[in-house]
């Protein structure tokens, strides 16, 4: 028996849900924008989109890194809580194998955080490789208020990132950490004055991170996520093998070579 998977996987991304991409060739990259004013909740459907337009930006030539931000000078406040009792049983038990997708794209994932970054949209921030905020922005996860929990893998994250104690403060008691405070804890790797200064990091980090070569960064990205859930040995030899694996590259000959001839590196992915 026939199935048409290629339609299937056309269907989900043929009408999105509160969601937009903007790719800028030039600058190389491509932005997913949650975009559902007033303050650009997440919907059921709109996760399953987010991790498959992920996903193809991860394989588009023009784009070298990936930004997720939202609309109107808000990033978002989180999950479309109303309609969760609408969610078939057992529907929400892996809903962070969606959110996780900046994780497990080859290419680096910045998320812009703006005013509020609760729910849903922290956990989405907390699998990307740089969370940059402005300084009024507050990060939650604010679940246990209304009887609930985290279920796409903020919890564990924030253990993982900011300790035990800090975590069980935070998303116990559901509180909204400012961002100042969050990069203190590791939670976001650098704060912006406004918007305006939000954009202009993004593109600093954007340039910078083009600027490397992919094959080596996207190598160096799977060695640091493994560090987390690997023993010393077996994140050392993930390093190891890596390591090996990209001195066969063009782009390792051309680091040598521009590093030895004092002269920009030309990588080309290759």
């Amino acid at each position: 028996m026939e199935k048409n998977y290629a339609e299937a996987r056309a269907n989900v991304l043929r009408d999105l849900d509160g969601l937009r991409v903007d790719v800028d060739v030039d600058k190389r990259i491509g932005t997913l924008i949650l975009d559902r004013p007033p303050l650009n909740i997440v919907s059921y459907l709109g996760r399953s989109q987010i991790r498959a337009i992920i996903e193809a930006m991860d394989e588009d030539d023009d784009v070298g890194v990936i930004v997720i931000r939202g609309a109107n000078g808000v990033f978002t406040s989180g999950g479309d809580v109303k309609n969760f009792p609408k969610i078939p049983k057992n529907g929400m038990s892996d809903l962070a194998d969606n959110i996780g997708a900046p994780e497990r794209a080859n290419k680096p994932v910045i998320a812009a955080l703006e005013k509020y970054c609760m729910g849903v949209g922290f956990e989405l921030a907390l699998a990307c490789d740089f969370r940059l905020a402005t300084e009024d922005c507050v990060v939650a996860l604010p679940e246990s208020a209304i009887g609930q929990m985290p279920g796409s893998g903020g919890s564990v994250r924030i253990a993982r990132i900011a300790g035990l104690t800090r975590a069980k403060d935070m998303v116990m008691l559901g509180k909204r950490i400012p961002a100042p405070q969050a990069k203190d804890w590791g939670l976001i790797s650098e704060t912006a004055a406004d918007s305006d200064a939000l954009t202009a990091l993004i593109e600093d980090y954007a340039a910078k991170l083009n600027a490397l070569a992919p094959i080596a960064l996207h190598s160096l990205k799977r060695v640091l996520n493994s560090a987390y859930d690997s023993s010393l040995k077996v994140a050392m030899e993930v390093e190891g093998n890596s390591y090996e694996k990209i001195r066969s590259t063009e782009d390792y000959a051309e680091g040598i070579a521009a590093f030895s001839e004092k002269r920009k590196a030309d990588y080309k992915g290759r």
